[in-house]
């Protein structure tokens, strides 16, 4: 029977009354108090009610005693994750022509406040993102003749790779699916305009962007790369750097080439393209240093051609242009995916910061606690300082247990989620003198679910300049990307549930069921399946190999609609560190994802009468999905598809039979993937059955269902919404000098 903490007295004010009338004729046979306002039941409502009070407080005991023991475990309550974010700051402005600089905390508002984490230079200027767009293979066929007179005209030989000039992260928001710079432009880069507000700023613009010859500003590009790995088990922890440069546009020509000037990186956030946030790049500090070559088609015959910015045909742009910032992925890079860009960004987050307050007095007290003036603080940013004799405040140190502090110590204890501060008893770190001021020099804190906010939800940004006065320029906040990350502060119910665990695995990754426990308590990810694949290499694809722990990880997923799962690089990142760090020292660590083997599958159904034939074909296609799902509760067991176990047909079929409205199954076809194309599984003998055998590390990603409800099973794959669709490098074009083509448009 399940063991429930024990109630000391679980009668309650109805319960009290009842039994206190029910003494009345024992005790007071001649008194009837059965009339409700009777002044005698009155005293007796009036006790119940106290006793009722005692009870509820009696009552709190056993949760006193649960918390006392998480206590007592090292096993705090975890305190709420501030959201973070990335914005885009717009000076609201009719034509602005000078530089803003932003200090650090900022307050950006709206449904949930933020604040900035780093200064920004907000520059004079709006940033429009292009890129050179390959047409694909029937823009191809069909202006293959323009492509061949274009190739004359500019006198090219060689191989072409012909373009269209095309708008990315269009006023500032995201996009979705994700540009690559590598697999799907005509020259592998992105190219930023920088734009000034009118043709007659441009050189002021471009004067306050060198500086004013003080030396050129900063330029604080937003980045959030659209990160995916791939369905192979190659591409596993370490995660891949997205190593890339940065060049800035001049008006020089060398050999009839474009000369560009590269920038410095002076931070970045984003860690090489691991994770969103902001790189800051130094721009040049003399005006000669960049600018823009002619780009009017109409007075220069080149313009976009080659190693040329993208070729713009709209005269007012290209009249208020400054500069081309251009992105370039490192040599050899495979893939450079990216969901949104933008100019003058800050990171963001959800906390609140404080400073410089007096938060209380010590009493001299041994094992005395101070709450601060938030909850859920971020242990990393609390400076805390104790008031002494004759050196005014001096900062405490925090440690993780006052147990192993010495007795003159200046340390402090910090439980983040209540938001206090304990210090020590005089022999396991000191005791604040009495009378004593505690001062906070900085404190960050804050965080919950709330901060999760869309695309489009921050409004404004109040703070200060980075001489410390309020700012007098308006600034807008442009919020491309949805802010993430929050997570609510862990309840009593959630802390109690970590109790078996950690008395299990004793926070230490030992035994298979330790990692499936340890990956279930990584923060800020959802994990829909994990699986411990023992002396498992996973770059040879070998077992037996002494020391090594593969772990395969897959994200939750809520449709069962292809593509199948696969972890992104940041949840690759955070299920590593958080396992490495408990993991035995001599044992290889590997996270990774899925090995998909791509399936389609064909069934012929005939359906009983009094059923529609759509709907039924519908069923079935949604049945066979979820049977071949990788996620639980689906699968054969309720656990999604077993690792490395073949897909049969006749299984199939007896899954298509038990769909309602189903009469009969006259057969499935398996198809396997081969050279962009689907291969039916070859029968060894008419009405024998067939399989598609998986490695132990694999499994199917059922890309086509195709159902016939006419009784006759299909022998070919009807693709459905290009969910049987080619691989990634499908598309991709090869290499060749970069073409402008100005498409016909009706």
């Amino acid at each position: 029977m399940p063991i429930t903490p024990p109630r000391l007295d679980d009668r309650g004010y109805e319960d009290l009354i009842e039994e206190l009338l029910a003494r009345v004729p024992a005790h007071t046979p001649e008194w009837r108090p059965q009339q409700v306002g009777d002044p005698g039941r009155t005293l007796l409502e009036m006790f119940a009610w106290l006793a009722d009070t005692i009870l509820y407080r009696a009552n709190l005991i056993p949760e006193r005693q649960r918390l006392a023991f998480l206590q007592l475990l090292g096993m705090p309550l975890r305190p709420a994750q501030a959201a973070r974010g990335v914005i885009a700051l717009q000076l609201e402005e009719k034509n602005p022509r000078e530089v803003l600089h932003l200090a650090a905390g900022a307050r950006v508002t709206g449904p949930v406040d933020f604040e900035t984490l780093a200064e920004a230079s907000v520059l004079p200027v709006s940033g429009e993102c292009y890129y050179k767009r390959r047409l694909d293979a029937e823009e191809r066929h069909e202006m293959a003749e323009v492509i061949e007179g274009l190739r004359e005209f500019y006198q090219v030989e060689g191989e072409v790779a012909a373009y269209v000039t095309t708008p990315v992260f269009v006023d500032g928001m995201a996009e979705k699916a994700g540009l690559d710079l590598v697999q799907d432009t005509a020259d592998g880069s992105l190219w930023v305009a920088l734009l000034a507000s009118r043709a007659e700023d441009v050189p002021a613009v471009k004067s306050a962007l060198a500086g004013g010859g003080a030396g050129g500003e900063y330029i604080d590009m937003g980045i959030a790369p659209a990160v995916e790995l791939p369905a192979h088990l190659d591409d596993i922890r370490p995660p891949g750097r997205l190593d890339h440069s940065w060049w800035i546009s001049t008006a020089e020509l060398v050999d009839d080439q474009p000369v560009y000037h590269p920038l410095r990186r002076v931070a970045d956030s984003t860690d090489a393209y691991a994770r969103r946030g902001v790189e800051r790049l130094a721009l040049p500090g003399d005006e000669a240093d960049f600018g823009v070559l002619e780009g009017d088609a109409r007075k220069e015959a080149n313009a976009g051609l080659g190693d040329r910015p993208p070729r713009l045909d709209d005269p007012q742009r290209l009249a208020r242009l400054v500069a081309w910032l251009r992105l370039r992925p490192a040599a050899g890079l495979a893939t450079l995916p990216l969901s949104w860009v933008g100019i003058n960004a800050v990171d963001i987050d959800q906390a609140q910061t404080l400073r410089d307050r007096v938060i209380g007095q010590s009493d001299g007290s041994a094992d005395q606690v101070v709450a601060l003036p938030l909850a859920s603080v971020q242990a990393d940013s609390l400076v805390l300082q104790v008031e002494e004799a004759g050196r005014g405040y001096v900062v405490w140190q925090p440690v993780a247990d006052l147990a192993l502090a010495g007795r003159d110590d200046a340390v402090y204890q910090l439980d983040s989620e209540a938001g206090s501060v304990r210090f020590g008893d005089g022999i396991h770190g000191r005791i604040p003198e009495a009378g004593r001021r505690i001062r906070i020099a900085h404190l960050r804190a804050g965080g919950g679910q709330a901060g999760n906010l869309p695309a489009g939800s921050l409004q404004a940004v109040e703070g200060r300049g980075a001489d410390g006065r309020p700012l007098t320029r308006k600034l807008k906040p442009v919020q491309g990307i949805a802010t993430t990350g929050g997570a609510d502060a862990e309840s009593l119910q959630e802390a109690e549930r970590r109790i078996p665990a950690r008395l299990r695995h004793r926070n230490r990754a030992v035994t298979e069921d330790d990692y499936h426990a340890l990956v279930a308590e990584v923060p800020g990810v959802s994990v829909g399946r994990v699986e411990v694949l023992p002396r498992f290499l996973p770059r040879q694809r070998r077992f037996n190999v002494p020391g090594v722990v593969s772990v395969m990880v897959l994200p939750q997923k809520s449709s069962q609609e292809a593509p199948n799962p696969r972890p992104d690089q940041p949840m690759i990142q955070r299920v590593y560190d958080y396992l490495s760090a408990r993991r035995p020292l001599a044992t290889e660590l590997y996270v990774i994802g899925c090995e998909y083997v791509p399936l389609a599958v064909t069934a012929g159904i005939t359906v009983k009468p009094g059923f529609g034939h759509e709907q039924v074909a519908h069923d079935v296609r949604q049945a066979l999905r979820q049977y071949l799902w990788s996620l639980p509760p689906h699968g054969p067991q309720g656990e999604g598809w077993p690792l490395g176990r073949a897909v049969g047909d006749r299984e199939l079929e007896v899954v298509a039979a038990r769909v309602r409205g189903v009469a009969g199954v006259s057969g499935v076809n398996l198809f396997r993937r081969q050279a962009g194309d689907w291969q039916a599984v070859a029968r060894p003998q008419p009405c024998e059955p067939i399989e598609l055998p998986l490695q132990a590390w694999q499994l199917p990603e059922l890309l086509a269902v195709t159902v016939a409800s006419d009784g006759v099973t299909p022998d070919q794959v009807v693709a459905e919404g290009g969910g049987a669709g080619g691989g990634a490098g499908e598309g991709s074009g090869g290499g060749g000098i970069a073409l402008p083509v100005v498409p016909e448009i009706c």
